[in-house]
C-alpha cells in the first residue's frame, strides 16, 4: 500500500467519523434546558415588565369571573323585591332597597324613582330617557372594565418586540464594534434575548386577548339582561303611577 492510498483512506475515515463526533458533542448541550431564572436573566428587564403585566392580567381575569355575573348585575331576589314594592305602591321602600343593595339594575331603578318623587305627573317619555341614560352609563361601566385586558393583550407583544429589537441591537453591536475580536457567544446572547422576550410577550398577550373576547361576550349578555329588567321595571312603575 503506497502513501497516497493510506492518506486517502485516512481522510475518508475521518470524514465518516466527524458527524458522529459532532453529534456526540452536541448531544450534551441539547439535553440541557434553561431554568426559569436563566430565562429571566436572558430576557433582561423586559421580562420583569412582562411579569408584572401577567400578574395584572391574572388579577383582572379572577376579578371579572367574580363581578361579571348575573347575580351581580341583575340580582334575581333584589329584582323581585323591588318589583313587589313598586306593585304595592311602596316607592320609598323600593328606593331604600336600591340604596341598600347597590347594583347596575338598582342604579337604573333608583334614577327612575328619584324622577317620580320630584315630579307630580311623570312624563313616560322623560322617564324612558332617564332610564335609558342611566342604563347606558351602567352598560358602559360594565363593558369598559374588560378593555383593560385588551390593553394588556395589545401592549405585551409590543414590549416583547422592544426586547427583540434590543436583543438584535446587542447582537449586531457585538460584531460591528470589533469584527476581528467578535465572539459567537455575544451574538448568541443577543439573539437569545430577542427570542425570549418575543415569546414572553406573546405568552402574556395571547391569553389576555382570549379572555378579553370571552368577557366581552359575557358582558354583552349581561347588558342585554339589564336592559330587559329595566324595561320591565319601567312598565311596572308607570302602571303604579296611574
Amino acid at each position: 500500500m503506497n502513501a497516497y492510498t493510506l492518506i486517502t483512506r485516512t481522510l475518508f475515515a475521518a470524514l465518516l467519523l466527524t458527524p458522529g463526533i459532532a453529534f456526540a458533542e452536541a448531544a450534551e448541550p441539547m439535553a440541557q434546558s434553561m431554568t426559569i431564572g436563566e430565562i429571566i436573566q436572558t430576557g433582561g428587564w423586559i421580562m420583569y415588565v412582562l411579569g408584572l403585566m401577567s400578574l395584572a392580567g391574572v388579577a383582572l381575569i379572577v376579578y371579572f369571573f367574580i363581578v361579571l355575573r348575573e347575580d351581580q348585575i341583575t340580582p334575581k331576589e333584589f329584582t323581585l323585591e323591588v318589583s313587589r314594592l313598586i306593585a304595592e305602591g311602596n316607592l320609598e321602600g323600593a328606593r331604600m332597597a336600591c340604596r341598600n343593595k347597590p347594583s347596575p339594575v338598582g342604579a337604573v331603578t333608583l334614577a327612575a324613582l328619584d324622577y317620580t318623587e320630584n315630579t307630580e305627573e311623570p312624563d313616560p317619555g322623560m322617564m324612558k330617557e332617564i332610564i335609558e341614560g342611566e342604563g347606558s352609563r351602567q352598560s358602559a361601566m360594565i363593558q369598559n372594565q374588560t378593555h383593560y385586558l385588551l390593553d394588556i393583550g395589545v401592549i405585551a407583544p409590543m414590549i416583547g418586540l422592544l426586547g427583540t429589537v434590543l436583543g438584535m441591537l446587542a447582537a449586531f453591536n457585538a460584531v460591528a464594534l470589533d469584527l476581528a475580536r467578535a465572539k459567537p457567544i455575544y451574538l448568541a446572547q443577543g439573539v437569545s434575548q430577542a427570542l425570549v422576550t418575543t415569546a414572553a410577550g406573546l405568552l402574556v398577550g395571547i391569553p389576555a386577548m382570549i379572555f378579553y373576547a370571552y368577557f366581552r361576550g359575557r358582558a354583552g349578555k349581561l347588558i342585554a339582561r339589564l336592559e330587559t329588567v329595566s324595561a320591565d321595571l319601567l312598565t311596572q312603575l308607570m302602571r303604579s303611577k296611574k
